[in-house]
């Protein structure tokens, strides 16, 4: 037996500790078989306090991760065991067993240590890594872990056979790590070290369940804590314990009883018991009632979000018992929803898209549990309008899973109405009305989100049936959307929903709308129960100066009624509304043609029909709610103050990308915007209106405006202090979360369309209160007698790329509207050296007519921009107010000198831009 730690002669010095430490192998194994019956006094083997250190934690590992002895009747030889990358719910399932996923992290060893290696000779060799235990290994060293009984940690446990529910208790699961964030649990310190990429030394031991980590060695981790049980960590209440999950054990006489009874008798039986209910299931939940507790399942679409889903899979094995995490892809939600329905308490996470919530909802339906968990929603791809209502968000950024698990356990749960549809052929129709391509059927007869028909519906379904006949052509999002919007532009001028009105009657509540639908003469109609729609818009508005109707919600029981016109759906997406028509609990609709209808985003062609909408019932969900403070205060701590005094700082994209990790790095790499003065218990959404006044301020108007670069309209906040990096904040979520949440005397945002550091010399450095950079140096006035620059020198700083010089000459009052002898702007020459950030300086400080301003060939800046491909100048030159449909003198617009130039992409972007100026030109003079 080793000597424990609290005796004498457990005791040893960090040094001798850690030189042992180095000198073995890293993995989290015992010692070789033949060596472990040997007793050595300490004198005689110094290392043998090291030694029994490391036995321990495997002996550990052995006493709750060893597989129990197989039943009697059991096969004794066991089948080949391949790499998994799902957990097994078979009955052949093996205890601790790894979840393999492919790396190709270079820096980690290979965790079973150079003894027992056999790929360390080897170059190239494949690497997979585990997601619930995180080690990673050579893929052809996967079994050398059983060498060294080190399993993954336990998702189950085996039945008992006198007591199922016999008390047990999670212990920790122990793994050694070279590399380790945070700090010691024991000593508070961290785990710093030289050359921490390549280093083989062992620095840390942490647990897998709860996540706390000491230094490796024995003034910080005790013997005793091994055997210690586990809290489960900060998630522990929505954590589901392994001990709740049993392994139940088949009938040893199950097969022969079988063989023997009689087919009669076997019916007579399944008469009796349902199919879900008489079948045999490998695993049995028997949970453990806690008022405290919320478990949660966690249901992840690996299709939503082209690869989102099976990335953030990885990150729930990580935080959460592996068996509580489901992929869809693998069977859908059902068996899982049974198997854990008399859980109490329970919560669900569905991450993917509003489709995926109707799926897991329409399932909990089926199965009538009471209560119906709440369900929470990950938002993962585009749309999500039940998200946003809910305030999860429109998508996905990089908010770390453990702050979603926090949002999830603290939400609030609310209702949702859910609405039945159900379609019948309308009997008086002619059959001259009917069309071969049209179905009789819906494709949902249930709606979360809206019911829809005319113009949106035959978009949506054109774009539906080009995939499917043709799914090699959409694998990109920006080709998808260009679809989209080349339909609509189509769809819009062909006129195909312009009659909607003739061939529909709308009755609700009893009363006959169709007269006022008629008069409307819309092209669209939404029968809708959240207030988002068309990817966060909100065609309801806010009908605060009509008394005739409520604020919309989406637990009262009524549907919102809602026309649309081509000019309304067009300032739909500038915070305008449609035509509201009236809330009700009850619709038929008849239409007397087949149309285009969407369910959902689930669409169709109808034939004549007549709908009945009604109320289903009101589904449990879990709303996003704002948290009460960032962290709670401590005894030495002083409240929040009434007025927060912040420096806003900025981070290009290329920073981001390559520096968030790195806290230090990237704020050395910020560029400070100005400062700002909020109320203490701000919100970010109030933040960001201060920052936008910010921007707006005269340039001289003081030292709190430090830059002269403008912001981007798509910036967003950066959290900078709840997790080990930095993560974006989605604009849709800034009203739930507090400024003191995220920032502590420094805020910073993320600018996509700003510049890296080194082609930023006008902005001043934070330190200093005054500009020291050669490109901006400190203003000042002119004399009298002093003459402005030349635009000759204008020009060569523009075609020099000078962005220093440039901007030094608009200062000392250089004429930005300044033409050559061929009429070429400052923008024709910065866009043809393809200058970025003098473009952009440009467009933020010279007049609009420098936009559509031509050359002697009749050629503006875009039409230069299209023909040299030069994207993301093309986007700020559009995104400014540049014409689109100005030709040249060949009579060809930007996206014709786009196709010429073999840049597809770009001609179909400015496609839809031009699409867009049209129709809005279109609904000016209709309003005219």
């Amino acid at each position: 037996m080793e000597p424990r730690d609290g005796s004498p002669e457990a005791r040893s010095s960090d040094s001798e500790s850690a030189s042992a430490s180095s000198s073995g192998s890293e993995r989290d194994a015992g010692p070789e078989p033949d060596k472990a019956p040997r007793r050595l006094s300490k004198r005689r083997f110094p290392g043998l306090r090291l030694f029994g250190h490391r036995k321990a934690i495997t002996k550990s590992g052995l006493q709750h991760l060893a597989p129990p002895p197989p039943a009697p009747g059991a096969p004794c030889s066991e089948p080949e065991r391949h790499i998994r990358s799902t957990v097994d719910w078979s009955e052949s399932a093996t205890y601790g067993e790894h979840i393999w996923f492919e790396t190709n992290v270079s820096g980690d060893f290979c965790y079973v240590g150079e003894q027992y290696c056999v790929a360390k000779m080897l170059k190239s060799v494949s690497r997979r890594k585990c997601a619930a235990c995180k080690i990673v290994v050579h893929t052809p060293c996967i079994e050398q872990l059983e060498k060294i009984n080190f399993r993954c940690k336990p998702s189950f446990r085996e039945s008992g056979s006198r007591n199922v529910r016999e008390p047990t208790f999670v212990r920790h699961h122990w793994v050694h790590r070279r590399r380790q964030d945070g700090k010691c649990r024991h000593c508070g310190k961290g785990f710093q070290q030289k050359f921490t990429f390549h280093s083989k030394e062992i620095v840390a031991i942490s647990c897998s369940w709860c996540k706390q980590a000491y230094h490796s060695k024995v003034s910080c981790f005790m013997l005793q804590q091994i055997e210690e049980p586990c809290s489960l960590g900060v998630h522990a209440a929505v954590v589901i314990p392994p001990t709740w999950i049993l392994r139940a054990r088949r009938p040893q006489n199950t097969l022969k009883a079988s063989k023997k009874k009689k087919r009669a008798s076997f019916k007579r039986k399944s008469s009796k018991k349902g199919p879900e209910e008489g079948r045999w299931r490998p695993f049995i939940i028997r949970p453990t009632p806690s008022p405290l507790m919320k478990p949660l399942l966690v249901f992840v679409n690996p299709k939503s979000g082209g690869n989102q889903g099976a990335k953030i899979i990885q990150s729930f094995l990580w935080y959460l018992n592996p068996r509580q995490v489901f992929d869809l892809s693998q069977g859908g939600p059902k068996e899982a929803l049974e198997m854990y329905r008399k859980v109490h308490n329970l919560r669900i996470l569905a991450c993917g898209g509003d489709g995926t919530v109707g799926w897991i909802l329409s399932t909990l339906d089926q199965l009538r549990l009471k209560p119906s968990p709440p369900v929470a929603i990950l938002p993962l791809g585009t749309g999500n309008d039940l998200a946003r209502t809910l305030n999860w968000g429109g998508g996905y950024t990089d908010e770390p899973v453990s702050k979603i698990l926090s949002h999830v356990e603290e939400g609030n749960v609310v209702q949702l109405d859910r609405w039945d549809l159900h379609a019948e052929p309308n009997p008086e129709a002619g059959p001259e009305e009917r069309d071969e391509g049209a179905t009789d059927r819906l494709p949902l007869d249930v709606f979360n989100n809206y019911f829809s028909l005319g113009f949106d519906a035959h978009v949506t379904l054109e774009f539906h049936e080009s995939r499917e006949a043709n799914p090699e052509k959409f694998n990109s999002r920006f080709r998808n959307k260009m679809f989209y919007a080349g339909t609509a532009f189509s769809d819009f001028l062909t006129g195909s929903s312009k009659d909607l009105a003739k061939h529909i009657r709308v009755v609700c509540d009893g009363t006959d709308l169709t007269p006022k639908i008629q008069d409307l003469k819309p092209q669209c109609i939404v029968f809708l129960n959240i207030p988002r729609y068309c990817a966060g818009t909100m065609p309801w508005g806010h009908p605060g100066e009509h008394h005739d109707f409520e604020p919309q919600r989406h637990d009262d029981g009524y549907l919102e009624v809602i026309g649309f016109t081509m000019t309304s759906l067009a300032a739909l997406q500038v915070g305008g509304h449609g035509e509201r028509l009236t809330q009700c609990r009850e619709v038929v609709l008849t239409t007397s043609k087949a149309i285009p209808v969407q369910v959902d985003g689930e669409p169709c062609k109808l034939t004549a029909s007549r709908i009945h909408i009604a109320l289903r019932n009101q589904a449990t969900m879990v709303q996003k709610v704002k948290r009460r403070s960032a962290t709670p205060l401590h005894s030495d701590q002083q409240p929040v103050p009434e007025q927060l005094q912040i420096q806003v700082s900025r981070v290009s994209m290329h920073d981001y990308e390559a520096l968030h990790y790195d806290k230090e790095q990237l704020k050395e790499a910020s560029v400070p915007v100005g400062t700002v003065v909020v109320p203490g218990d701000s919100d970010l959404e109030l933040c960001r209106a201060h920052i936008e006044r910010l921007q707006q301020e005269p340039e001289g108007a003081g030292a709190k405006s430090l830059t002269y670069q403008k912001l981007s309209p798509k910036w967003c906040f950066l959290d900078a202090t709840t997790a080990s990096r930095f993560y974006r904040i989605d604009r849709a979520q800034e009203h739930l979360n507090y400024v003191t949440e995220i920032a502590q005397d420094e805020i910073y945002i993320l600018d996509p369309e700003l510049l890296g550091a080194s082609a930023r010399p006008d902005l001043p450095t934070p330190t200093s209160p005054l500009p020291t950079s050669p490109c901006s140096p400190t203003p000042r006035s002119l004399p009298g007698d002093a003459v402005p620059p030349k635009g000759e020198e204008l020009v060569e700083a523009a075609k020099r790329n000078d962005f220093c010089k440039l901007q030094e000459l608009h200062q000392a009052g250089g004429d930005l509207m300044h033409r050559d002898d061929r009429s070429r702007t400052l923008l024709h020459h910065a866009v043809s050296t393809g200058s970025k950030e003098v473009v952009r300086y440009l467009l933020d400080h010279a007049p609009a007519e420098i936009l559509d301003a031509v050359e002697e060939n009749g050629e503006t800046c875009l039409h230069q921009a299209a023909a040299l491909g030069q994207r993301t100048i093309c986007h700020y030159i559009v995104e400014a107010g540049a014409s689109l449909m100005k030709t040249d003198q060949q009579g060809d617009t930007p996206r014709q000198r786009a196709e010429k130039a073999q840049d597809t992409e770009l001609a179909a972007y400015l496609e839809n831009r031009q699409h867009y100026q049209m129709i809005q030109r279109e609904d000016q003079e209709t309003a005219v």
